[in-house]
């Protein structure tokens, strides 16, 4: 799994083999196992160790993948050979819960056993470790050598719970972290000399004999921290400069909590060393490692964001001094690529068409950038662009249609895109929405509505793109004769901290008031929307608002569709859960009020309103939810109807499942709306 080719000598690839880190040569076909933490047994329970592997938790809601680093740069060795290093996370989960899921080999009749982390209980033990592989000057290993932190991780930097980021900086002097604590309220961006780690041994003299070697002003360096009482969203925008001094180390960085959105910084911290003993005696103190900040200049401000989640990256020209970042500065409704410079900061120029949003990525040498994009009613086609710019005015770039790469297929023949709109909320926030009107409207008759949610942190689906790839139901429901409404209310994102932190310790209590506003405002403005006919439908954080809906408002909604439905948060796992309602013990009443599985007593007592759709591999909403909330359900004595998908996890990928997944969803409507 996950191969990787070395930078600094691309013979060489690392990849995972059954939990452990190996090497290849991919000329001489040389493998090499670099860890030996896992037994390779069938027991999960007796084998919890792995290195090089990002945990389930890490992956599902910090959006990272790996688990191990290549340096940057290979080290020449006097005798032509060179000097890699691989920084990797080893991790021990003898404390997690294990869970079962049912296998989906019917023969087998099994349930696969995984590590599954539950709100408030013990998450994995993690540390970062050092591969050191020496080859000679033909590119043949001579000696690889596992190496650990002259003192424990956990004693280094106490109170980290995650390691969010990592990586190294381009010249291979330092790895560098990014480190979260339980609460997701701290961050620290750290720097790993490679001095730091000695090799792993079980001998007590020769592990003495190596701490002894490490010299005395070998320390990481705390180089950046944030604090926020909402949370911190990790990002992926990290860019370290090469050093011009030994004393100062400067960094593009991207920081949400100072103002609420998210802007650029250019920061230059000071690595003043102290004078640290590492021994087995080390004892820490609350402020080691950090360092003073010597100025941190604001690239970009506004109540707009810099696009930093879910895989965006920012180009940083060195040349010019520019730096080229994706953004919601027009319109929290479109993406867009712009340009600031980071030695004057001042105008923040577009480069990007408006009318539409884009997904961009500058070439190697800032000359060519590609766009995909879209509006709602243009499908996406994807543009290459050439940039020029004066000498004199560098920051005067201006974008040259180059060439199509992709023109937009024809729309659908029945497609009518939606029509955006806006209002503003009670809330005090303006909120964004979006309709699809049925396409047999005629003056005065109303029209049964499905109010189509998501609802909760890190998604937004009100926006100016096209919507006829993966939402091309709402349409189709609309050339049905149904009016589709979608509501971006507070909790999603793109909007800023205090807008998605309305959902802090409240989940479930705050969302369905704005859906609820946001439906009355199209019933009055468009007149076709039948407001004693309205459906809410949503997957997955969506599902448990429909759930919500049928439960506080069953005056407004009719019927609730909800699909892989969150029924009680005390089971879902600690990176999600924590980072929005704090642990169990210290948000009990939240727990309790957005724990839909303990309200069924207010779900309507009629038949035909309930629908739950649920995939029984679930592995991110474990089935567990929908098992709970029926019997729940049936204990007080309600009535449901229930769509069990034998062989789908938590988003439906069998087509003949998502088929009758559709057939299923209308006939419910047709037959009961």
């Amino acid at each position: 799994m996950d191969p990787t080719i070395c930078p600094g000598h691309p013979d060489f690839i690392a990849f995972i083999n059954n939990n452990d880190l190996w090497i290849a040569n991919i000329k001489t076909g040389e493998e090499r196992r670099l860890t030996y933490c896992h037994k390779g047994l069938d027991n999960v329970k007796e084998d919890p160790k792995s290195a090089g592997v990002a945990t389930f938790v890490i992956q599902e809601e910090f959006d990272r993948f790996t688990g191990y680093w290549w340096s940057s740069s290979a080290a020449e060795d006097p005798d032509g050979g060179k000097t890699l290093h691989l920084l990797y996370e080893e991790v021990d989960e003898t404390e997690v819960e294990i869970i079962h899921v049912p296998s989906p080999a019917l023969e087998e009749r099994k349930a696969d056993a995984y590590r599954y982390p539950r709100t408030g209980s013990k998450n994995p033990q993690t540390t970062l470790k050092l591969a050191e592989i020496r080859t000679d000057h033909q590119g043949k290993i001579v000696s690889t050598q596992d190496k650990e932190l002259a003192v424990p991780f956990s004693v280094l930097f106490p109170g980290t719970e995650y390691i969010a980021r990592a990586g190294w900086t381009l010249d291979g002097k330092y790895g560098w972290a990014v480190l979260l604590d339980r609460s997701q309220r701290k961050l620290q961006l750290v720097l790993l000399p490679p001095a730091l780690f000695i090799p792993v041994t079980e001998d007590s003299a020769l592990r003495q004999e190596c701490l002894e070697a490490v010299p005395s002003c070998t320390q990481p360096y705390i180089i950046y921290e944030e604090t926020t009482d909402v949370w911190i969203n990790v990002h992926d925008i990290f860019y370290p400069f090469i050093q011009s001094t030994e004393d100062e180390f400067t960094f593009i960085w991207i920081n949400e909590s100072k103002t609420g959105f998210s802007h650029l910084y250019k920061i230059t911290s000071l690595l003043q060393p102290g004078c640290y003993r590492w021994t087995e005696q080390y004892h820490h103190v609350e402020g080691n490692f950090k360092c003073a900040i010597k100025e941190e200049v604001t690239l970009t401000s506004g109540e707009w964001e810099v696009l930093a989640r879910h895989g965006s990256k920012i180009w940083v020209n060195e040349g010019t001094k520019l730096v080229y970042f994706q953004g919601t500065r027009d319109t929290p409704l479109e993406h867009h690529l712009y340009v600031v410079s980071y030695e004057s900061p001042g105008d923040v120029v577009r480069l990007t068409k408006p009318g539409f949003s884009h997904s961009c990525s500058v070439s190697q040498n800032y000359d060519f950038f590609v766009s995909h994009y879209s509006n709602v009613s243009t499908p996406p086609c994807v543009h290459l662009y050439k940039l020029t710019s004066s000498e004199d005015d560098p920051l005067r770039v201006v974008p040259e249609f180059w060439a199509s790469l992709m023109e937009p297929p024809g729309c659908p023949g029945d497609y009518n895109p939606p029509e955006i709109f806006d209002f503003p909320g009670e809330s005090g926030f303006q909120l964004y929405g979006m309709v699809y009107k049925p396409h047999n409207l005629q003056p005065g008759r109303k029209h049964p509505t499905v109010l189509f949610v998501y609802g909760g942190p890190q998604v937004q689906l009100v926006n100016n793109s096209f919507k006829g790839m993966k939402y091309l139901r709402l349409n189709t429901l609309a050339s049905l004769g149904y009016a589709v409404v979608v509501i971006d209310g507070r909790g999603s994102c793109q909007r800023g901290l205090e807008f998605e932190g309305a959902l802090k310790n409240k989940m479930g209590q705050v969302e369905i008031e704005d859906q609820v506003e946001g439906l009355q405002y199209v019933a009055e403005k468009f007149n076709f929307v039948d407001l004693s006919r309205v459906a809410i439908h949503g997957w997955s954080y969506g599902g448990f608002l429909s759930l919500m809906g049928l439960i506080q408002r069953p005056n407004i909604f009719k019927l609730a569709v909800a699909g892989a439905p969150v029924t009680v948060w005390m089971a879902y796992d600690t990176g999600y859960t924590e980072r929005y309602m704090d642990v169990p013990e210290n948000n009990q009443q939240g727990y309790e009020e957005g724990s839909v599985a303990l309200h069924v007593d207010k779900l309507p007592s009629e038949p035909n309103r309930l629908l739950i759709l649920h995939g029984f591999l679930d592995e991110n909403v474990h089935f567990f939810h929908t098992n709970f909330l029926v019997s729940q359900i049936i204990r007080a004595g309600k009535p449901y109807q229930l769509q069990v998908y034998p062989n789908e996890r938590h988003s439906i990928r069998c087509p003949e499942s998502g088929e009758h997944y559709e057939i299923m969803l209308l006939h419910f409507l047709q037959q009961y709306l």
